[in-house]
């Protein structure tokens, strides 16, 4: 206590030396706080520099993405496509989806209430071709089609892995759909042209649908066809009954009550149909579930599906004939195939105008075929060198 006395009664005896002390304890609580405040500034500025990086970083990445959907923009390539735009939706380009069967034929069934349309629409065929893999007579389609492009669309279903090499200036470059495994003589074959069919109706400028193999030609130029087949007040699928074992003898009793006997038919796989027909196939439910569960082996679905089910409900619009010519002459479950030495000029005019005449809306007309098969890989050199002088393109 003695002490504590001694030591105010200095301080205040030298009124000088406690200034100074206030002075350097001023001095040292501020350099305190500059220091503590520098040390804080730099890990403040550390922490949201680093984030900054971070978030530009992140920003950097996404913007880069290479189908990135902004307002339901996508980037097919180096072309930014508006999927909502009405072009993407009249006349999709990119035929690749993830859609199931049921959920492509669900949104290829929908008809527009409103008949006008609000675009400026140019008909167009579909040409479907069902192939296995290869497309050996594409070059001879390749003339047929050019100069022609607004008024024909292509899709090509084949083996599930299988990849089409065409170049990118063929009208065949990308115009492969999403396809399944298909048997043939199965129901899988009904599938297939249904699915052709469907990814078709996405394009609301598709007005008729042709379906063709790997092994089929055009024996006339696109101009005839396309007027041919716009002009139709008619589709093209053969029907016709059949009283012998490969007709009536393939039908089923489980069938019964919906389909009878009398009401069953037959005809070529090779159809032609109109847009109002293309909708009723993709829709319909029930008749394809009982052709799928009681036409088996050795009835064959696609030859006998369409040809009942519009001779049951549609056949004021089907003309009941194919325009696809085909040679079953020599018997058998397969037509003939003609090779590159039965490829003539005679035998060309032969399929164009074989001498009988069919109906052609409420008129007989000479032309009853437009396309033909069953062409091996070896007659696609014969059938270019003809096909400026007889079949004309």
């Amino acid at each position: 206590m003695a002490r504590g006395r001694g030591e105010r009664e200095d301080y205040e005896k030298n009124p000088g030396l406690l200034s100074l002390l206030q002075v350097l304890s001023f001095l040292v609580v501020f350099v305190a706080g500059v220091v503590i405040g520098l040390a804080t500034s730099a890990h403040i500025n550390r922490h949201f520099g680093s984030q900054t990086e971070i978030y530009s970083f992140i920003n950097h990445f996404s913007s880069n993405k290479p189908n990135e959907e902004e307002n339901c923009t996508i980037v097919q390539g180096c072309e930014k496509v508006d999927c909502l735009s009405m072009e993407t939706f009249l006349q999709p380009k990119n035929l690749t989806h993830d859609m199931s069967d049921d959920e492509l034929f669900w949104r290829a069934s929908m008809v527009p209430g409103k008949v006008e349309f609000p675009f400026e629409r140019v008909p167009k065929v579909a040409f479907m071709f069902l192939s296995r893999g290869p497309l050996p007579m594409m070059p001879l389609w390749e003339r047929f089609f050019q100069g022609h492009d607004k008024f024909f669309s292509i899709y090509v279903h084949v083996l599930p892995g299988y990849t089409l090499n065409v170049s990118s200036t063929s009208p065949f470059y990308g115009r492969q759909i999403p396809s399944q495994l298909v048997s043939w003589g199965t129901v899988t074959l009904v599938d297939a042209e249904r699915r052709l069919l469907s990814n078709a109706l996405l394009d609301f400028s598709n007005q008729r649908f042709v379906l063709l193999s790997e092994s089929c030609i055009p024996v006339y130029n696109f101009p005839t066809v396309y007027k041919y087949l716009i002009g139709s007040n008619h589709s093209f699928v053969e029907s016709y009954d059949d009283p012998g074992r490969y007709g009536r003898g393939r039908y089923s009793r489980k069938m019964l009550p919906e389909i009878e006997l009398y009401q069953w038919r037959k005809g070529s796989q090779w159809f032609e149909l109109s847009r109002t027909l293309a909708i009723y196939i993709v829709s319909e439910t029930k008749y394809y579930t009982l052709f799928s569960r009681y036409c088996l082996p050795a009835c064959y679905p696609d030859e006998h599906y369409m040809p009942t089910y519009f001779n049951m409900f549609h056949g004021s619009l089907n003309s009941n004939r194919t325009v696809t010519w085909v040679d079953w002459s020599l018997g058998g479950p397969h037509p003939a195939t003609y090779g590159g030495d039965n490829i003539t000029e005679d035998f060309v005019r032969s399929i164009r105008n074989s001498g009988a005449l069919c109906q052609y809306n409420s008129e007989m007309t000479s032309i009853c075929y437009l396309f033909a098969r069953k062409f091996a890989p070896s007659a696609l050199e014969p059938l270019l060198e003809l096909a400026s002088s007889v079949m004309e393109f």
